[in-house]
């Protein structure tokens, strides 16, 4: 990943790649998988008594830590010097976004980790392979009493990190489709939206003895309503570029007349990831409806619309620069 800064024929290049596409995708999977199941967690139903093995909860508890450790070790690779990536985690400077979400990525990850340990604590302690883990099991039950505060410190760093990723975008000036407040909402709503899909088809699929379907209600309920809040913020972020006018304003005219990038936006992005999970939640899962079948068709549209919205974001705003 290269510092884009200065004279501005260098935009005329990627160097912001499919990694840090994926990275940014997987950041904001990571938190958003985080707050559904603390989210799922904290919301008990009448019929779910013992919500911390909900299918919701440990698929979030799973998603987590394995996609943020993903996420981490693509952004590593694309360094160019992965041995110096120890230099971000003990040099901050905190007028720096980076630094900043660095930082809350140092506290999260192991949280999520932790998190996870103790979802998964029954496992843990009756398959062999994961009998190692039984005392760090044990040393996080000493904490118990301040249990409820850790996971409300948790859901704060992961709506942390789901914004930090737009952050990081955000600061770059010279790139119109990026240096825009809109962003950092935009990505930890999609991230979020991404989470939830992601999760129903984990629960539907890994932990199906442990499903509860008020929960996959409450669920649909949500990733329609982050999706119904996606296109009035896409709708802010296009309309404040053609009003910012100047670079911002050719950018977006660039955009859109671009034979790739208009297509990725309106055939993946709009009508695969956001207008297909509202027309099916308004006909075949009307009223939120328990159809597995339809459900999973829902979550991999909304899957493949955030994947590719990350990837619009990130090569049409490099591509499309508005000089």
């Amino acid at each position: 990943m290269n510092n884009m800064a200065g004279s501005l024929a260098q935009y005329n290049e990627i160097y912001w790649p499919w990694q840090i596409a994926i990275y940014l995708f997987l950041a904001g999977l990571s938190a958003g998988s985080v707050m559904v199941s603390l989210l799922v967690k904290f919301n008990k139903h009448e019929s779910n008594t013992n919500s911390i093995w909900d299918a919701m909860v440990r698929a979030g508890a799973i998603t987590a830590p394995l996609s943020i450790s993903i996420g981490l070790l693509l952004l590593i690779i694309d360094l160019g010097k992965p041995l110096s990536f120890y230099l971000l985690l003990i040099k901050y400077n905190f007028t720096s976004v980076m630094s900043i979400g660095v930082l809350c990525l140092l506290i999260y990850t192991p949280l999520a980790f932790l998190y996870a340990l103790i979802i998964f604590e029954r496992e843990i302690k009756n398959i062999a392979l994961f009998k190692m883990l039984i005392p760090i099991v044990n040393l996080i039950r000493n904490f118990a009493r301040f249990s409820k505060n850790i996971e409300y410190i948790l859901f704060f760093l992961a709506l942390c990190v789901g914004v930090y990723t737009g952050f990081l975008l955000s600061a770059i000036s010279k790139v119109p489709l990026w240096n825009t407040p809109i962003l950092p909402l935009l990505f930890l709503v999609s991230g979020f939206s991404s989470a939830i899909a992601a999760n129903i088809l984990l629960g539907l699929f890994c932990f199906k003895a442990q499903l509860n379907k008020e929960n996959i209600k409450y669920l649909l309920v949500l990733d329609l309503r982050a999706i119904l809040l996606e296109i009035p913020i896409l709708l802010l972020l296009f309309v404040g570029m053609f009003y910012n006018g100047g670079d911002s304003l050719i950018s977006l005219k660039l955009i859109f007349n671009h034979e790739f990038y208009s297509k990725l936006f309106w055939c993946g992005v709009f009508a695969v990831g956001l207008l297909m999970p509202v027309i099916i939640a308004f006909t075949v899962l009307k009223n939120h409806t328990y159809k597995p079948v339809f459900i999973i068709i829902n979550s991999i549209c909304v899957l493949i619309g955030v994947v590719l919205l990350r990837f619009f974001i990130v090569y049409a705003g490099q591509v499309c620069i508005g000089v």
